[in-house]
């Protein structure tokens, strides 16, 4: 039998929020290493290293999605729908509000920079696998009749 969820506090809510942006600090930071660890392996065509890499790649991908939801559906309950973090940063204490501004778009930019990133192994590796097809089983527009 389920036991009844306890509701949190507005103060709760907030805390989890907060606390769940520091963490994404630390997982989008770990993430960042981890984009960088493949690119080098695949710079070296070092196959088991990348599914190593995709495997824990996914994993942290998987933790920071379950906690932007979390924090999406904490937003949202403390301030209806389709928030702002901007709203949520504006019912905090001036220098509290500062610093979770600030936290925010750092975090913001570590995601841009995951996303870059992400662009650049994925084209590196498609670069590499088309030209392996193309070296495996060659052209096929090469000798095509004009």
């Amino acid at each position: 039998m389920n036991a009844p969820r306890k509701s949190i506090t507005r103060q709760e809510a907030m805390q989890r929020v907060l606390q769940g942006i520091s963490d994404d600090h630390q997982g989008y930071a770990a993430l960042l290493v981890l984009l960088e660890e493949q690119f080098q392996a695949a710079l070296r065509h070092q196959t088991e290293q990348l599914k190593m890499l995709a495997e824990q790649i996914v994993a942290a991908v998987e933790v920071l999605d379950g906690r932007r939801g979390q924090r999406m559906s904490l937003v949202n309950a403390l301030l209806g729908p389709r928030p702002a973090m901007a709203s949520l940063f504006a019912l905090l204490q001036a220098d509290a509000q500062a610093r979770s501004i600030a936290e925010w778009e750092a975090l913001e930019q570590m995601v841009v920079e995951c996303k870059r990133l992400n662009t650049r192994n994925s084209q590196l590796l498609t670069e590499q696998f088309t030209t392996m097809q193309r070296v495996l089983h060659g052209e096929d527009h090469i000798y095509a009749p004009g």
